[in-house]
């Protein structure tokens, strides 16, 4: 069996202590989904200038946000790493000259979404970095090389937004969203659904909106990744719709 592949919008870390119908719709498809033996966490929240692989036995819990309430911080996630799992991948695509980290935790990209998916931790996670230097091409490629490990019964996840933009962001739970993000969310829709990879590859020509869903590369880059593992026979299905805090599409989708 080949496992499926996550793109999960995280948004907001008070999404780790909220219930709501999209943190519901997280523990739902824990549930759902075919229980791997290891999970990737391609992270939005783990910028650097090469690829890296986390590879501690017992990764910490980061707290990589700012401002929020006390029980955020006193939260963990205690699952194990998988140094095996670092390996595998840096032997496989020696080409790309991917490097391990023992140091490296899981940023809040991973564990924000992981507490609801996997509220037991108790299956072993590391995360792969984004190189900022490489273009998204760059990244699509290295998605379709990392794809050899869903038949290996691992779970990838892309843990991003596709709108993000921080800049306009409301954090009013009940803040309406931007007509402008809503117009992006679903270009971006139609796009996955339609298979235009090479339009998501170059973004830069899909029109205002999407420029302003794009402020920064670093939350869209984790989707470029799934897509890139994405076959033939794949189907794409949304697992989630609906934009929070005005200006981020928590849109996430699967594919497999």
């Amino acid at each position: 069996m080949t496992m499926p592949a996550l793109f999960i919008g995280h948004g907001s870390p008070m999404n780790i202590i909220l219930d709501n119908d999209y943190t519901q719709h997280l523990q739902k498809l824990g549930k759902e989904l075919p229980r791997p033996k290891a999970i990737l966490v391609i992270s939005a929240h783990w910028l650097t200038d090469r690829t890296y692989v986390s590879s501690s036995p017992h990764p910490e819990t980061i707290y990589d946000f700012y401002g929020f309430p006390d029980e955020l911080y006193k939260l963990t996630y205690p699952c194990k790493g998988s140094p095996e799992l670092a390996n595998e991948i840096i032997t496989s695509l020696k080409h790309y000259d991917i490097k391990a980290d023992d140091q490296y935790g899981l940023d809040h990209a991973s564990w924000a979404v992981l507490k609801h998916l996997y509220p037991d931790a108790d299956i072993p996670v590391i995360e792969m970095s984004l190189d900022i230097r490489k273009s998204f091409q760059y990244h699509f490629n290295l998605g379709k090389e990392l794809a050899f490990l869903r038949e290996q019964d691992i779970l990838i996840i892309g843990s991003g937004n596709l709108v993000h933009n921080l800049r306009n962001v409301d954090f009013n739970d009940n803040a309406l969203p931007f007509e402008w993000a809503k117009e992006a969310d679903e270009i971006f829709k139609k796009l996955l659904m339609e298979k235009e990879f090479s339009k998501l590859i170059y973004p830069d020509s899909l029109g205002a909106s999407v420029k302003l869903a794009i402020p920064t590369a670093e939350h869209y880059i984790p989707m470029i990744y799934i897509i890139g593992m994405q076959s033939e026979k794949d189907k794409l299905s949304f697992t989630y719709e609906g934009i929070q805090n005005g200006s981020m599409s928590m849109r996430s989708f699967m594919v497999g």
